[in-house]
């Protein structure tokens, strides 16, 4: 999963959603090992100091901790890393219904359409 990093939002920003997506995704497992900051930083194309600032926050929420000697971890508590998955998920319903609404769709026509669709989704 690579890095999208848009100028329209702080880096930090967009950098805590991506590990945040990254870490719900699996592409870092629960109790995995992050690779180093610089190396971060690197792969997104963005300052260390950006990458730390993000990951520090990511460490505040719960959601990534520090050994001292041997580096930074993905949280192992999988009910920190289903919050963050339930709230990505909110905002990303949210997003899709304020677009519906600009194009016209009430919300009776929008659970038509997402049944229709499902039905056609295979499980």
């Amino acid at each position: 999963m690579s890095w999208e990093i848009r100028t329209d939002r702080p880096i930090y920003l967009q950098l805590i959603e991506q590990m945040e997506l990254k870490i719900c995704s699996g592409v870092y497992a629960l109790g995995s090992k992050l690779p180093p900051v610089r190396d971060l930083a690197q792969e997104a194309s963005v300052n260390p100091n950006t990458m730390q600032k993000a990951l520090a926050k990511l460490e505040e929420d719960g959601l990534l901790y520090t050994n001292r000697t041997i580096g930074r971890f993905v949280t192992e508590d999988v009910n920190i890393v289903n919050q963050v998955k339930n709230k990505l998920a909110k905002e990303q319903v949210q997003d899709f219904l304020k677009k519906m609404r600009k194009l016209g769709f009430d919300n009776n026509e929008v659970l038509s359409m997402l049944e229709t669709m499902l039905e056609g989704v295979e499980q």
